[in-house]
């Protein structure tokens, strides 16, 4: 099979301009041949033309050994025979000259040339010979015998090579093309497992963002208010024993809905686990796109079995604030109905992130929490006053910046607006607009 290019470079491996020392060899000894017919057949050639045997023998045999060009210069081998088809040589020289030449890609024009210049030579000399043998008497056929002899002749000697050619060629080119489309489509699959790989890269990193928002918001609003009412049972563990008692019966439920919440989230996560080792043990990409399909379906399943919070608790999370110590103000406008699960869950959420916010940097600061339901969308705003000088520093939570990131994410994830901000008298104002569905 020809090659191209750096592929044809690569292949390169014998002597010269064969590509392999097989063909070399095969080459060989086919000009070999060629040339012991050649030099068997210039001595009566010799004899006729009247010349020494030596220069006969000599002359066939350096055209017979032309052959051994064949697949550098096809052309002139099919040349060199249609030469020396009048001295009545070169049978083996001509029949894998056409063979050759119409193997390669030529132009067609070019091998009708050559093909009907071999035929109609072959069918001369093949006339001539005849008839010289039917006036030695050494033939006694008819007339009809000439052009029957001439023309089947000069057909078998040139039609097999050429049709074998053209169905080897046509042949080879057609194994080149499909060679050519199987790099093809290794290359594209292998840039497809590329952008699958990029694919996973990203869906991991957008889920550990997710993973990572999510438990910010579940551990931090329910441990910034522990804190603070570990404070506040500190403060009055010695003067008010029963509201000392309340504190810490209020700091074990936080914990332990904090812990229930964790319990959930990481049920979620190990139910995907597996499908998701069992998915990369799988080499075939078809394999590996089903396994991946299966562990999407059961970590969306787990999701949907485990209750979010929801609108409905909102009143239990102001209260939950109120009872650490701050004054909260909860107003709710519009007719209560309900919403998809994200868009309730994403409310909830940035209402909790924002009163844990108060928490930690306006402690003490009174807040106001407004809840509008509207046509097409939900409305949200938390605000709260300066906080008094002495509570600022009270409860000393700490804050690792993700609140308003987290919040903003999840809003714009729903197509929905989030704009935050310190207000003029000294406060801060979050609010959020999330479209219905």
């Amino acid at each position: 099979m020809t090659t191209t290019g750096e592929d044809h470079a690569r292949a390169l491996t014998g002597p010269w301009w064969w590509a392999r020392w097989r063909s070399a060899v095969l080459d060989g000894s086919v000009a070999l041949a060629s040339a012991a017919e050649c030099g068997a057949e210039g001595i009566p050639f010799a004899r006729d033309a009247g010349v020494p045997v030596w220069a006969g023998i000599v002359f066939g045999t350096v055209a017979g050994s032309v052959l051994l060009l064949r697949r550098k210069w096809p052309i002139a081998v099919v040349l060199v025979a249609i030469a020396i088809t009048p001295a009545q040589m070169g049978f083996l020289l001509s029949v894998v000259g056409l063979y050759t030449l119409a193997a390669c890609e030529l132009p067609r024009r070019l091998l009708a040339a050559l093909a009907g210049m071999s035929l109609l030579g072959t069918a001369v000399v093949t006339f001539v010979r005849v008839r010289q043998d039917m006036a030695r008497g050494d033939l006694t056929l008819g007339d009809w015998f000439l052009p029957f002899a001439a023309v089947t002749t000069a057909l078998g000697l040139t039609a097999p090579p050429l049709l074998l050619g053209l169905y080897v060629g046509a042949r080879r080119r057609l194994m080149e093309s499909l060679r050519e489309r199987a790099d093809s489509l290794e290359r594209e699959l292998q840039l497809l497992a590329e952008r699958a790989e990029e694919r996973a890269e990203w869906a991991r990193n957008e889920e550990r963002t997710r993973i990572a928002r999510e438990m910010h918001d579940v551990v931090a609003h329910r441990v910034s208010l522990m804190v603070v009412h570990a404070a506040a049972l500190q403060a009055v563990a010695r003067k008010d024993p029963e509201k000392a008692v309340r504190n810490a019966a209020l700091v074990g439920d936080m914990g332990r809905q904090a812990l229930t919440e964790l319990r959930e989230m990481l049920g979620v996560l190990r139910a995907g686990e597996g499908v998701v080792r069992r998915a990369a043990s799988v080499s075939s990409l078809a394999a590996v796109g089903e396994a991946a399909a299966a562990a999407a379906s059961r970590v969306a399943e787990a999701e949907g079995a485990v209750e979010g919070p929801c609108l409905s608790e909102l009143e239990e999370l102001v209260g939950q604030s109120a009872a650490a110590g701050m004054v909260v103000d909860l107003s709710v406008q519009g007719e209560v109905r309900s919403y998809a699960a994200e868009v309730e869950q994403t409310a909830y959420r940035v209402v909790q992130e924002a009163l844990t916010n108060v928490h930690k940097h306006a402690a003490g600061a009174k807040t106001y929490v407004r809840l509008a339901h509207r046509v097409s969308e939900i409305a949200m705003q938390v605000e709260n006053e300066p906080p008094p000088e002495p509570a600022s520093a009270s409860a000393g939570l700490p804050s690792g910046g993700n609140g308003l990131v987290g919040m903003r994410e999840r809003v714009a994830a729903l197509g929905g607006v989030f704009v935050s901000g310190p207000t003029d008298a000294g406060g801060f104002r979050v609010s959020a607009v999330i479209p219905a569905v």
